[in-house]
């Protein structure tokens, strides 16, 4: 069966990412890490390749060892369904630290509590209180 899942290429900072995220979601874990060895062509212990479950949605992500004109976008986020005001209000202020906020956490026209940012690595986020 055909599965879509989300690709992350970070730059040295795969490791941390993927610390944070399973520490913020629940039913969350890493299922497995490939490492570069000496051999490169990766920095040694870098992730070559990972898979993580975030609340049993899988991701895979790379340290890319390729430094690039680019990176993560908010044309293209993380959308997350929060139940309670404390989780959203926990996710949000987890995920701006360090980061920045593109729409506060407030009340929208489409949302009695929405917030948008992008993390410390740069991938983004949209929270809504359901």
């Amino acid at each position: 069966m055909q599965q879509i899942v989300p690709f992350l290429m970070f730059e040295g900072q795969a490791d941390a990412a993927i610390a944070l995220y399973t520490s913020l979601f629940k039913n969350s874990s890493v299922e497995h890490i490939k490492r570069y060895g000496p051999e490169g062509p990766g920095k040694e212990g870098s992730v070559l390749h990972a898979l993580f479950t975030l609340n049993g949605m899988q991701v895979m992500c790379i340290d890319s060892y390729v430094n690039h004109a680019f990176t993560f976008t908010p044309s293209m986020s993380l959308y997350v369904n929060c139940t309670t005001d404390e989780e959203i209000d926990t996710l949000f202020k987890a995920l701006s630290e360090g980061g920045s906020v593109l729409m506060p956490l407030d009340s929208y026209p489409f949302s009695k509590k929405f917030g948008w940012v992008n993390d410390r690595f740069g991938v983004s986020w949209q929270l809504t209180l359901i």
